[in-house]
């Protein structure tokens, strides 16, 4: 059973930083590309990073860029998504993603932005706010 638990969420004011952690278990972590999406609001999903199995390859939406690093530690089955210099449009609760790589089309994905995700956890609320 896939299991993904995003922590690290919270309250910081613009300009500020949070590291978000997400913590993997059920599958061969290192197997896998990971990603985060985010959703605020009244909004559909928003794909904010991804990055490889081998997490040398890094990928960030134009929005992040230059800000936000992904990375991974396949010892430990964990993904991470440093934030700096926050705004109040990152506001939203972010998810964690694994990348559904070779495995089968089955009744449990997520499309974002033309990416396919089958396992994802509960989210972690991220608000940037004076």
């Amino acid at each position: 059973e896939v299991q993904l638990v995003e922590s690290g969420g919270g309250l910081v004011q613009p300009g500020g930083s949070l590291r978000l952690s997400c913590a993997a278990s059920g599958f061969t972590f290192g197997n896998y590309d990971m990603a985060w999406v985010r959703q605020a609001p009244r909004e559909g999903p928003e794909w904010v990073s991804a990055i490889n199995s081998g997490g040398d390859r890094p990928i960030y939406a134009h929005s992040v860029q230059g800000r936000f690093t992904i990375s991974r530690d396949n010892h430990d089955n964990t993904l991470y998504l440093q934030m700096n210099k926050l705004k109040p449009d990152d506001t939203a609760v972010y998810y964690c993603a694994k990348d559904i790589g070779s495995d089968p089309m089955g009744d449990n994905f997520w499309t974002v932005s033309g990416y396919e995700y089958n396992g994802w956890g509960q989210g972690t609320q991220v608000t940037v706010s004076s």
